[in-house]
């Protein structure tokens, strides 16, 4: 057994005494000042050294996107120095394309674009860090026809596929399907966490405020992966999803999961958030696991080997389902092929969630019953919507079918409908 510090802010008494700071997996030399919550140590807490809650890894996963503004970056770099860092505005920039070294690097790029970087570097025109995943969403969403490089060895090649003005059932809701023949995933370790699980790092919106542990005293570098895989991308009708977020059920469904997150979360969590990202994120989890059970049955892949990545903002919902592996095998054509045919396989997801093995039973789940130990989940069980833990970013945890799908318990909430 091994002793490690309480993560919980509770000040139950332990004969074990108060945490140290030690960090043996650091060299003996790695104490830190142990101080919680309110102002005193932790507890130390008796844990077996394999349970399945003593560690949790945290990785960090990347979808490698093709760069747009790659060339117009390299252009600016090769002139910056010697005549561009100077630019005051557009006119500056039109008359410095008269010598010839700026116009031979700068053809093919407008005034404009060539400011708008010059501005960028000069900091008054400075954009707003976006997150990993934000940049991948906004990728997918502005997929034309096509995007990357069609060849064996590239990293990103996608298209999106045609959908028809009438569309019947669960694909009316849809508003776009990108089908990736080629994506690239790169993986990494920064840390890890014992007795709760957080968020991914690029899950911010989501968190439940859980300290990373580090993985060295100077982080220098980090252990990583590379996979190479296919996928299917999809986008809600962001109108609907909000018109949705705004129904009686929805909202007292969202209450019950506020006092669930409260409960597990380090940091208070507003009515307003659980509503406009919560909620969303929620469904749209449930409805992911749901399409992965669906197409997991003819794509050829075992549904072990698919992953999932869910896009929610305010104003833009989407998921990709994925699959990698470091060799050949993620990349044989199964889930575009299943991508072509994706309303069928969309209809099919509803059906498996509309009725579990475990119901009524499952269906009457609420996320706010403490006693049962599940307190973020609401009508979610292994027989319905619970898949393998590597496939889940969240570890199957903020799941409710009844979000998606009707259910014997509860049918106003359901963001698909017999008509959708």
């Amino acid at each position: 057994m091994s002793l490690v510090r309480l993560q919980s802010t509770s000040e139950e008494r332990s004969v074990l005494g108060e945490c140290q700071g030690d960090r043996p997996w650091l060299g003996p030399i790695a104490r830190e000042i142990c101080i919680g919550p309110t102002g005193k140590p932790h507890r130390n807490k008796l844990l077996i050294r394999h349970a399945s809650n003593a560690y949790f890894p945290v990785v960090e996963r990347a979808i490698s996107i093709p760069d747009h503004d790659e060339r117009l970056r390299k252009a600016v770099d090769a002139v910056w120095d010697d005549f561009l860092s100077v630019a005051e505005s557009v006119a500056d920039i039109k008359r410095e394309r008269k010598k010839q070294r700026v116009h031979a690097a700068l053809e093919g790029l407008t005034d404009l674009e060539v400011w708008a970087e010059c501005e960028r570097r000069q900091g008054a025109g400075a954009e707003i860090q976006r997150g990993l995943k934000e940049v991948e969403h906004d990728t997918f969403l502005s997929v034309p026809d096509e995007l990357g490089d069609d060849k064996p060895e590239g990293d990103f090649y996608a298209r999106r596929l045609p959908l028809g003005a009438k569309r019947k059932g669960a694909i009316a809701s849809v508003e776009r399907v990108v089908l990736a023949h080629r994506l690239r995933e790169v993986l990494t370790e920064i840390g890890f966490t014992r007795f709760e699980s957080p968020a991914l790092p690029v899950d911010s919106e989501v968190d439940l405020g859980v300290r990373l542990a580090a993985l060295a005293l100077e982080t220098r570098w980090l252990p990583a992966i590379e996979n190479r895989g296919e996928g299917i991308f999809l986008a809600l009708d962001a109108e609907k999803v909000k018109d949705w977020t705004t129904r009686p059920a929805v909202k007292q469904r969202a209450l019950e999961f506020q006092n669930a997150v409260q409960s597990t979360s380090k940091h208070p969590t507003s009515l307003e958030r659980i509503e406009q990202i919560y909620m969303p994120y929620i469904m749209l989890h449930s409805f992911s696991h749901l399409l992965l059970t669906a197409i997991a049955l003819e794509c050829g892949y075992a549904a072990a080997s698919i992953r999932e990545r869910i896009y929610v903002r305010d104003g833009a919902y989407g998921l990709l389902l994925y699959t990698g592996t470091p060799d050949a095998e993620g990349t044989l054509g199964g889930l575009v092929l299943v991508g072509r045919r994706i309303a069928r396989h969309l209809d099919a997801a509803l059906e498996l969630g509309r009725l579990c093995s475990n119901d009524p039973v499952c269906a009457q789940h609420k996320p706010n019953q403490l006693h049962e130990g599940r307190i973020i989940h609401g009508a979610a069980c292994h027989g319905c919507i619970l898949i393998a833990e590597p496939s889940c970013e969240r570890r199957n945890e903020l799941l409710d079918r009844s979000l998606v799908v009707p259910t014997v318990d509860l049918a106003d909430a359901a963001f698909f409908t017999e008509g959708s």
